[in-house]
């Protein structure tokens, strides 16, 4: 039996760690770190700057190993991630069994909130299915959802009106607007809507020295965001933002 945490650590902003989750990162020793290669290295400096605030007399092992590439550019988006999620699965299942001893607590750290937009627990589901016998604990985390409404200063829900969240490839679907967050829409999708009664309010890098916020109505901010979104891909070779549209009443 592998026992295994998985440790929300926020958006990025090493104080936005809570206590449960320095807790088990104390627990931990073995911590499995997935590199997405050139241009996005920055992501991995950055799990190792919080172990090293909250691990400063080390005492761990860290397994750093290339993250499998998921095609992008695939027909079928969905038969794509679940191929991905496969070839994770085999390398997990792979790392649990040559790296992992029988006293080891392994743990991943997981960017914002590890049961909204993240994987891992699906994957896990596949590295069971493989024969590999998992002992599980989940650390919830501040994820960037919250951390856009904080840096906004905006509730997420008004008064007795759902809160919707999807990724970006499915926001044209929608009939009408009212109160929806975005996350994962690399191509902006935001910016075909004509809606004259929405705000946005947009924020990238939460948490990071990066961290830039816009907000306003959609139709006056659209373009600025689409520039300061290419800006700072260009810059830094990646970008995480998300945002929340919403209907003025």
């Amino acid at each position: 039996m592998k026992t295994l945490l998985l440790i929300g650590i926020g958006p990025g902003d090493p104080r936005q760690v809570t206590v449960e989750a320095v807790e088990a990162l104390r627990r931990a020793t073995l911590f499995f770190v997935l590199d997405k290669g050139a241009g996005k290295d920055e992501l991995v400096h950055l799990r190792k700057a919080i172990l090293e605030r909250y691990r400063p007399e080390g005492g761990y092992r860290l397994v750093q190993v290339a993250d499998p590439k998921r095609d992008a550019q695939a027909p079928d988006y969905l038969g794509a991630v679940h191929d991905w999620h496969r070839q994770r699965a085999a390398l997990y299942a792979q790392l649990l069994e040559t790296e992992m001893g029988a006293e080891d607590i392994g743990a991943f750290l997981l960017w914002g909130e590890p049961g909204l937009y993240d994987s891992t627990l699906r994957i896990l589901d596949l590295v069971r299915e493989r024969g590999v016998a998992l002992r599980l604990q989940v650390i919830p985390g501040i994820s960037s959802v919250q951390a856009l409404a904080a840096r906004h200063q905006v509730p997420l829900n008004r008064i007795g009106e759902p809160l919707l969240v999807l990724p970006g490839r499915r926001l044209a679907e929608l009939e009408q607007v009212d109160n929806v967050v975005v996350m994962l829409d690399g191509q902006g999708v935001f910016a075909a809507l004509q809606d004259p009664g929405l705000m946005i309010y947009w924020g990238a890098y939460l948490g990071t020295e990066d961290e830039v916020l816009i907000a306003g109505p959609l139709q006056a901010v659209k373009a600025q965001i689409l520039e300061v979104r290419e800006r700072e891909r260009a810059r830094k070779g990646w970008i995480m933002d998300t945002y929340l549209l919403r209907r003025e009443v």
